[in-house]
């Protein structure tokens, strides 16, 4: 009696098995339930693989949660999915599906800082920014910098200006790191390749400052090393530079729009018409034609330029030429 027992037993189990790993073939093949313009999943931190195939298959793009968690456990890859927003594509089987969670490749966001940004506006655009995950707001620039690792830098000018590409959730602490380490990479190449005989800045933080403030200058980009060679120019020979932007920034929010004359006799660390040589730090975040630009000035005599109107500059060697070109462009209303 045992015996039949047992050998029915057995078999039930042998039954249920074969049934199971039949079960288990057949949905490892079938594809999920993925709309042909296919599905955003997100898998947030700290999200175990079977919770995850439960609502999946609440959801109904997934048959049978158990298959799914059984396959991944039998190929030892249960723990090793990764957190991240995956598209799915129509037609995806569960064994694709737990692949593309292990190899983490999830859809990237973008986020772009312009050449000229101030460090304020830089921050604005990425406060406004939804796929980060912000933990610096409401900070001072002080405890931002802190924050990423650079206690005590000036934040102007210090992050570069791209489009970086990055995964949902990550943290605007993280971003900028990123953008700071890059500006780094970019200034230090940018230094290796400098004309030494050209270059008159003595160091890649002066190299900044200056592009910074042609950054600001002009935005046609055949002129920008004319005029990192004018402003070259009037540091080897210890004249004020006298350029606007500098004005503006020390301004601050005072600047609604105009300089007026006793604007330029303010007595401010960033005044170029009060004081010689470069300002404290960058005004604004420079890209790499600028830096290179700086780091590599043209050849020349002109010590003077003006806008013409048009987004370009008239450039003169004497104040005579230049005062000739004012009147032409600037006073001719």
């Amino acid at each position: 009696m045992l015996t039949r027992l047992l050998g029915a037993l057995f078999l039930l189990a042998a039954v249920a098995a074969a049934w199971f790993w039949s079960g288990y073939q057949d949905f490892l093949d079938q594809p999920l339930q993925v709309p042909e313009e296919g599905l955003v999943l997100e898998v947030p931190p700290g999200t175990n693989l079977k919770a995850l195939a439960r609502r999946l298959q609440a959801q109904g793009v997934l048959r049978n949660a158990d298959y799914l968690y059984w396959h991944a456990r039998l190929e030892k890859l249960a723990h090793r999915i990764r957190a991240g927003e995956y598209q799915l594509s129509a037609g995806i089987t569960p064994v694709g599906l737990i692949q593309q969670l292990v190899s983490g490749k999830t859809i990237l966001h973008s986020l772009t800082l312009l050449e000229g940004w101030s460090f304020k506006q830089m921050m604005a655009e990425i406060a406004a920014s939804e796929v980060l995950t912000h933990e610096l707001q409401g900070l001072s620039d002080e405890q931002i910098m802190q924050r990423i690792g650079h206690p005590g830098v000036h934040p102007e000018g210090r992050f570069f200006p791209d489009t970086y590409a990055f995964p949902r959730g990550t943290t605007d602490t993280d971003f900028l790191r990123r953008a700071f380490r890059r500006m780094q990479q970019e200034l230090e190449a940018a230094w290796q390749q400098r004309s030494q005989e050209k270059a008159v800045v003595k160091t890649p933080e002066e190299a900044l400052i200056l592009a910074s403030i042609i950054e600001k200058e002009t935005g046609v980009p055949e002129e920008r090393a004319q005029i990192a060679g004018v402003f070259s120019r009037r540091l080897q020979i210890n004249m004020k530079l006298q350029t606007d932007p500098t004005v503006i920034y020390g301004m601050g929010e005072r600047f609604k729009g105009n300089i007026r004359r006793k604007d330029l006799r303010e007595d401010t660390p960033y005044n170029t018409y009060v004081h010689k040589g470069l300002p404290p730090t960058p005004i604004c975040m420079p890209g790499r034609d600028a830096i290179d630009a700086a780091l590599n000035p043209e050849d020349g005599k002109a010590l003077y330029f003006v806008a013409k109107g048009d987004g370009s500059h008239a450039f003169s060697a004497t104040l005579e030429q230049h005062n000739a070109a004012v009147r032409k462009y600037q006073l001719k209303k």
